[in-house]
Protein backbone atom coordinates (compact mmCIF):
# COMPACT_ATOMS: atom_id res chain seq x y z
CA UNK A 1 0.00 0.00 0.00
CA UNK A 2 2.66 2.35 0.44
CA UNK A 3 3.14 2.62 -3.15
CA UNK A 4 -0.33 3.96 -3.88
CA UNK A 5 -0.01 6.50 -1.03
CA UNK A 6 3.22 7.55 -2.56
CA UNK A 7 1.91 7.84 -5.94
CA UNK A 8 -1.16 9.82 -4.44
CA UNK A 9 1.33 12.22 -2.62
CA UNK A 10 3.41 13.02 -5.42
CA UNK A 11 -0.11 13.79 -7.89
CA UNK A 12 -1.37 15.98 -4.65
CA UNK A 13 1.71 17.78 -3.30
CA UNK A 14 0.51 19.02 -0.19
CA UNK A 15 -2.43 16.79 0.80
CA UNK A 16 -0.48 14.19 3.15
CA UNK A 17 -2.64 10.82 3.69
CA UNK A 18 -4.39 10.51 6.79
CA UNK A 19 -3.90 7.21 6.39
CA UNK A 20 -0.99 4.66 5.48
CA UNK A 21 -3.52 3.02 3.08
CA UNK A 22 -5.35 5.86 1.82
CA UNK A 23 -7.35 5.68 -1.65
CA UNK A 24 -7.88 9.19 -3.47
CA UNK A 25 -11.11 9.27 -5.04
CA UNK A 26 -12.14 12.31 -7.75
CA UNK A 27 -15.48 13.76 -8.26
CA UNK A 28 -16.49 16.70 -10.20
CA UNK A 29 -19.70 16.57 -8.18
CA UNK A 30 -19.95 19.58 -4.86
CA UNK A 31 -19.13 18.31 -1.91
CA UNK A 32 -23.01 17.41 -0.54
CA UNK A 33 -23.59 15.68 -3.95
CA UNK A 34 -24.72 12.28 -3.35
CA UNK A 35 -21.94 10.10 -5.45
CA UNK A 36 -19.41 12.23 -3.35
CA UNK A 37 -21.21 11.46 0.01
CA UNK A 38 -21.61 7.62 -1.30
CA UNK A 39 -17.66 7.40 -2.09
CA UNK A 40 -16.92 8.47 1.79
CA UNK A 41 -19.58 6.37 3.05
CA UNK A 42 -17.77 3.93 1.30
CA UNK A 43 -14.11 5.13 2.90
CA UNK A 44 -15.59 5.29 6.02
CA UNK A 45 -17.18 1.01 5.78
CA UNK A 46 -13.41 0.26 5.01
CA UNK A 47 -11.42 2.37 7.62
CA UNK A 48 -14.41 0.88 9.91
CA UNK A 49 -13.99 -3.23 8.37
CA UNK A 50 -9.93 -2.58 8.33
CA UNK A 51 -9.32 -0.87 12.00
CA UNK A 52 -8.35 2.34 9.80
CA UNK A 53 -5.85 0.15 7.47
CA UNK A 54 -7.63 1.14 4.26
CA UNK A 55 -9.28 4.59 3.57
CA UNK A 56 -10.52 6.97 0.93
CA UNK A 57 -10.06 10.70 0.51
CA UNK A 58 -12.56 12.26 -1.72
CA UNK A 59 -11.21 14.95 -4.19
CA UNK A 60 -14.82 17.02 -4.76
CA UNK A 61 -16.18 19.78 -6.96
CA UNK A 62 -13.72 19.18 -9.77
CA UNK A 63 -10.37 19.74 -7.63
CA UNK A 64 -8.35 17.69 -9.62
CA UNK A 65 -9.76 18.78 -13.10
CA UNK A 66 -12.77 17.51 -15.66
CA UNK A 67 -13.70 13.95 -16.05
CA UNK A 68 -11.73 13.21 -18.92
CA UNK A 69 -8.36 14.47 -17.38
CA UNK A 70 -8.86 12.49 -14.50
CA UNK A 71 -10.08 9.22 -16.18
CA UNK A 72 -6.43 8.94 -18.17
CA UNK A 73 -5.18 9.89 -14.95
CA UNK A 74 -6.79 7.23 -12.96
CA UNK A 75 -5.77 4.89 -15.67
CA UNK A 76 -2.01 5.06 -15.46
CA UNK A 77 -2.50 4.53 -11.67
CA UNK A 78 -1.76 8.84 -10.82
CA UNK A 79 -5.35 8.19 -8.66
CA UNK A 80 -6.89 5.21 -7.41
CA UNK A 81 -10.78 5.80 -7.65
CA UNK A 82 -13.06 8.05 -9.75
CA UNK A 83 -16.76 8.57 -10.11
CA UNK A 84 -16.79 9.07 -13.75
CA UNK A 85 -19.88 10.02 -16.16
CA UNK A 86 -20.43 7.39 -19.10
CA UNK A 87 -19.53 10.02 -21.76
CA UNK A 88 -15.79 9.31 -21.11
CA UNK A 89 -16.48 5.67 -20.98
CA UNK A 90 -18.20 6.31 -24.34
CA UNK A 91 -15.21 7.37 -26.03
CA UNK A 92 -13.42 4.39 -24.69
CA UNK A 93 -14.75 1.56 -24.96
CA UNK A 94 -17.87 0.59 -26.69
CA UNK A 95 -19.56 -2.20 -24.24
CA UNK A 96 -20.45 1.25 -22.01
CA UNK A 97 -22.56 2.94 -24.81
CA UNK A 98 -25.50 1.23 -24.80
CA UNK A 99 -26.29 2.57 -21.23
CA UNK A 100 -26.33 6.18 -22.93
CA UNK A 101 -28.84 5.60 -25.41
CA UNK A 102 -31.91 7.71 -25.25
CA UNK A 103 -34.94 5.91 -23.90
CA UNK A 104 -33.28 2.61 -23.81
CA UNK A 105 -34.17 2.27 -20.24
CA UNK A 106 -38.25 2.95 -19.33
CA UNK A 107 -37.85 3.69 -15.49
CA UNK A 108 -35.22 4.19 -12.78
CA UNK A 109 -36.35 0.75 -11.65
CA UNK A 110 -35.35 -0.64 -14.99
CA UNK A 111 -32.13 0.86 -15.36
CA UNK A 112 -31.79 -0.35 -11.41
CA UNK A 113 -32.40 -3.63 -12.38
CA UNK A 114 -29.96 -3.61 -15.41
CA UNK A 115 -27.00 -2.09 -13.71
CA UNK A 116 -27.29 -4.22 -10.79
CA UNK A 117 -27.43 -7.60 -12.36
CA UNK A 118 -24.56 -10.24 -14.60
CA UNK A 119 -24.94 -7.50 -17.98
CA UNK A 120 -24.53 -4.44 -15.34
CA UNK A 121 -21.12 -6.61 -14.17
CA UNK A 122 -20.22 -7.40 -17.92
CA UNK A 123 -20.24 -3.29 -18.55
CA UNK A 124 -17.96 -3.03 -15.55
CA UNK A 125 -15.37 -5.91 -16.49
CA UNK A 126 -15.06 -4.28 -20.35
CA UNK A 127 -12.83 -1.60 -18.63
CA UNK A 128 -10.10 -3.68 -17.20
CA UNK A 129 -8.46 -3.52 -20.58
CA UNK A 130 -8.13 0.24 -20.35
CA UNK A 131 -6.13 0.66 -17.39
CA UNK A 132 -9.39 0.44 -14.85
CA UNK A 133 -11.63 -1.79 -12.35
CA UNK A 134 -15.41 -0.73 -12.68
CA UNK A 135 -16.73 -1.44 -9.34
CA UNK A 136 -20.64 -0.59 -8.97
CA UNK A 137 -23.00 2.24 -11.05
CA UNK A 138 -24.50 5.30 -9.35
CA UNK A 139 -27.34 6.90 -10.33
CA UNK A 140 -27.30 10.05 -12.47
CA UNK A 141 -30.69 11.15 -12.67
CA UNK A 142 -33.84 11.06 -15.03
CA UNK A 143 -33.62 13.79 -17.89
CA UNK A 144 -36.31 15.81 -18.67
CA UNK A 145 -36.92 18.59 -21.16
CA UNK A 146 -37.25 22.05 -20.19
CA UNK A 147 -37.70 25.53 -22.06
CA UNK A 148 -39.08 29.48 -22.31
CA UNK A 149 -41.55 28.63 -24.78
CA UNK A 150 -44.26 26.19 -24.55
CA UNK A 151 -45.27 22.37 -22.97
CA UNK A 152 -43.51 19.60 -24.92
CA UNK A 153 -46.36 17.28 -25.18
CA UNK A 154 -45.40 15.47 -28.57
CA UNK A 155 -42.37 15.58 -30.65
CA UNK A 156 -43.81 18.45 -32.90
CA UNK A 157 -43.45 20.95 -30.02
CA UNK A 158 -39.53 20.43 -30.00
CA UNK A 159 -39.94 21.51 -33.45
CA UNK A 160 -37.21 24.79 -33.75
CA UNK A 161 -36.21 24.77 -30.48
CA UNK A 162 -32.31 25.80 -30.05
CA UNK A 163 -31.64 23.37 -26.89
CA UNK A 164 -28.51 23.30 -25.41
CA UNK A 165 -27.19 19.88 -24.98
CA UNK A 166 -23.51 18.92 -23.37
CA UNK A 167 -20.52 18.72 -25.96
CA UNK A 168 -21.52 15.00 -27.02
CA UNK A 169 -22.32 13.49 -30.17
CA UNK A 170 -25.27 11.01 -29.43
CA UNK A 171 -26.79 14.25 -27.03
CA UNK A 172 -26.66 16.40 -30.44
CA UNK A 173 -28.20 13.39 -32.64
CA UNK A 174 -30.81 12.72 -29.90
CA UNK A 175 -32.12 16.13 -30.01
CA UNK A 176 -31.86 16.85 -33.64
CA UNK A 177 -33.57 13.79 -34.09
CA UNK A 178 -36.33 15.07 -32.12
CA UNK A 179 -36.53 18.02 -34.15
CA UNK A 180 -34.33 20.85 -32.31
CA UNK A 181 -31.75 21.95 -32.69
CA UNK A 182 -28.70 21.37 -30.70
CA UNK A 183 -26.86 23.81 -29.07
CA UNK A 184 -24.04 22.31 -27.20
CA UNK A 185 -22.56 25.17 -24.36
CA UNK A 186 -20.91 24.10 -20.73
CA UNK A 187 -23.19 23.82 -18.49
CA UNK A 188 -22.28 26.93 -16.14
CA UNK A 189 -23.51 29.10 -19.38
CA UNK A 190 -26.84 27.89 -19.73
CA UNK A 191 -28.93 30.48 -17.00
CA UNK A 192 -27.52 33.39 -18.95
CA UNK A 193 -28.11 32.03 -22.58
CA UNK A 194 -31.64 31.05 -21.13
CA UNK A 195 -32.20 34.46 -19.65
CA UNK A 196 -31.30 36.27 -22.81
CA UNK A 197 -32.61 34.12 -25.49
CA UNK A 198 -29.59 32.67 -26.90
CA UNK A 199 -31.43 29.02 -26.53
CA UNK A 200 -34.56 28.29 -26.00
CA UNK A 201 -34.43 25.52 -23.30
CA UNK A 202 -32.03 22.78 -21.89
CA UNK A 203 -32.25 19.18 -20.62
CA UNK A 204 -31.07 17.94 -16.99
CA UNK A 205 -32.64 15.98 -13.79
CA UNK A 206 -34.73 17.55 -10.84
CA UNK A 207 -32.62 18.38 -8.65
CA UNK A 208 -29.86 20.42 -11.22
CA UNK A 209 -33.04 22.01 -12.49
CA UNK A 210 -33.55 23.63 -8.88
CA UNK A 211 -29.52 24.10 -8.48
CA UNK A 212 -28.51 25.57 -10.95
CA UNK A 213 -31.81 28.37 -10.66
CA UNK A 214 -32.68 27.37 -14.42
CA UNK A 215 -35.85 27.37 -13.37
CA UNK A 216 -35.98 31.40 -12.67
CA UNK A 217 -35.75 31.32 -16.58
CA UNK A 218 -37.32 28.00 -18.14
CA UNK A 219 -40.85 28.02 -17.12
CA UNK A 220 -41.97 24.82 -18.90
CA UNK A 221 -40.77 21.66 -17.43
CA UNK A 222 -41.54 18.30 -19.54
CA UNK A 223 -41.22 14.86 -18.22
CA UNK A 224 -39.55 13.37 -21.09
CA UNK A 225 -37.22 10.83 -18.88
CA UNK A 226 -35.34 10.66 -22.50
CA UNK A 227 -32.12 9.77 -20.90
CA UNK A 228 -30.92 7.32 -17.49
CA UNK A 229 -27.25 7.34 -17.80
CA UNK A 230 -26.14 5.51 -14.91
CA UNK A 231 -22.18 7.13 -13.47
CA UNK A 232 -19.51 4.86 -12.84
CA UNK A 233 -17.23 4.18 -10.20
CA UNK A 234 -13.80 2.96 -10.88
CA UNK A 235 -10.59 2.08 -9.35
CA UNK A 236 -7.54 1.95 -11.44
CA UNK A 237 -5.91 -1.42 -12.21
CA UNK A 238 -2.31 -0.47 -11.09
CA UNK A 239 -4.00 0.28 -7.50
CA UNK A 240 -6.21 -2.90 -7.65
CA UNK A 241 -2.83 -5.27 -8.51
CA UNK A 242 -1.15 -3.82 -5.49
CA UNK A 243 -4.24 -4.70 -3.12
CA UNK A 244 -4.30 -8.34 -1.38
CA UNK A 245 -7.26 -10.37 -2.22
CA UNK A 246 -8.42 -9.83 0.46
CA UNK A 247 -8.71 -6.07 0.38
CA UNK A 248 -9.66 -6.40 -3.20
CA UNK A 249 -13.13 -8.52 -2.03
CA UNK A 250 -13.29 -5.45 1.32
CA UNK A 251 -12.89 -2.99 -1.27
CA UNK A 252 -15.54 -4.24 -3.95
CA UNK A 253 -18.18 -5.32 -0.78
CA UNK A 254 -18.11 -1.70 0.49
CA UNK A 255 -18.26 -0.04 -3.24
CA UNK A 256 -21.42 -2.55 -3.02
CA UNK A 257 -22.56 -1.43 -0.07
CA UNK A 258 -22.77 2.19 -0.74
CA UNK A 259 -24.98 1.69 -3.64
CA UNK A 260 -28.60 1.91 -1.69
CA UNK A 261 -26.99 4.29 0.44
CA UNK A 262 -26.15 6.60 -2.90
CA UNK A 263 -29.61 5.92 -4.21
CA UNK A 264 -31.57 6.86 -0.64
CA UNK A 265 -29.56 10.17 -0.61
CA UNK A 266 -30.56 10.53 -4.39
CA UNK A 267 -34.58 9.99 -4.59
CA UNK A 268 -34.47 12.02 -1.58
CA UNK A 269 -32.96 14.83 -3.41
CA UNK A 270 -34.82 14.37 -6.43
CA UNK A 271 -38.00 14.53 -4.22
CA UNK A 272 -36.91 17.97 -2.69
CA UNK A 273 -36.12 19.48 -6.00
CA UNK A 274 -39.64 18.21 -7.09
CA UNK A 275 -41.46 19.50 -4.06
CA UNK A 276 -39.71 23.09 -4.96
CA UNK A 277 -40.64 23.02 -8.34
CA UNK A 278 -44.35 21.98 -7.90
CA UNK A 279 -44.50 25.06 -5.33
CA UNK A 280 -42.90 27.31 -8.06
CA UNK A 281 -44.71 28.43 -11.17
CA UNK A 282 -43.21 26.58 -13.70
CA UNK A 283 -45.84 24.40 -15.33
CA UNK A 284 -44.64 20.72 -15.04
CA UNK A 285 -46.60 18.13 -17.62
CA UNK A 286 -45.96 14.87 -18.32
CA UNK A 287 -45.37 13.04 -21.24
CA UNK A 288 -46.45 10.01 -23.51
CA UNK A 289 -42.97 8.74 -24.36
CA UNK A 290 -43.34 6.61 -27.10
CA UNK A 291 -43.64 9.38 -30.13
CA UNK A 292 -40.60 10.26 -28.64
CA UNK A 293 -38.80 6.89 -27.91
CA UNK A 294 -40.27 5.67 -31.92
CA UNK A 295 -37.68 8.38 -33.71
CA UNK A 296 -34.77 7.46 -31.87
CA UNK A 297 -33.97 4.13 -34.22
CA UNK A 298 -31.54 6.18 -36.72
CA UNK A 299 -29.26 7.69 -33.21
CA UNK A 300 -29.26 4.10 -32.07
CA UNK A 301 -28.41 3.09 -35.51
CA UNK A 302 -25.70 6.04 -35.69
CA UNK A 303 -23.88 4.48 -32.32
CA UNK A 304 -24.72 0.98 -31.92
CA UNK A 305 -22.75 -0.13 -34.99
CA UNK A 306 -21.48 -3.77 -33.20
CA UNK A 307 -23.11 -7.39 -32.89
CA UNK A 308 -21.76 -6.93 -29.44
CA UNK A 309 -23.61 -3.39 -28.31
CA UNK A 310 -25.99 -4.88 -30.40
CA UNK A 311 -26.89 -7.87 -28.35
CA UNK A 312 -26.25 -6.08 -25.01
CA UNK A 313 -28.97 -3.48 -25.99
CA UNK A 314 -31.71 -6.09 -26.75
CA UNK A 315 -30.58 -7.78 -23.05
CA UNK A 316 -31.09 -4.00 -21.49
CA UNK A 317 -34.86 -3.91 -23.12
CA UNK A 318 -35.75 -7.45 -22.21
CA UNK A 319 -34.93 -6.54 -18.55
CA UNK A 320 -37.51 -3.38 -18.79
CA UNK A 321 -41.14 -3.34 -18.78
CA UNK A 322 -42.14 -2.71 -22.20
CA UNK A 323 -43.42 0.11 -24.37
Amino acid sequence: MGGIAASAAAFLPGCKPQLAGVLTSSDTHPADYPTVQAVEYMGKLLAERTGGRLGIKVYAGGQLGSETDTLEITSFGGLDLNRINLAPLNSIEPATLPFALPFVFDSVAHMRRVVDSELGDEVLASLEPHGLVGLVFYDSGARHFYNTKRPIVTPADMVGLKLRVPASDLYVAMVNALGANAVPIPFGEVYQALAQGVIDGAENNWPSFVSARHYEVAPYFSLTAHLLTPEALVISKETWDQLSPDDRALVRLAARDSVPFMRRLWDARVEEARATIIASEVLVNSVDTDPFAALMRPVWDEFITTPQQAALVERILEMGSGR
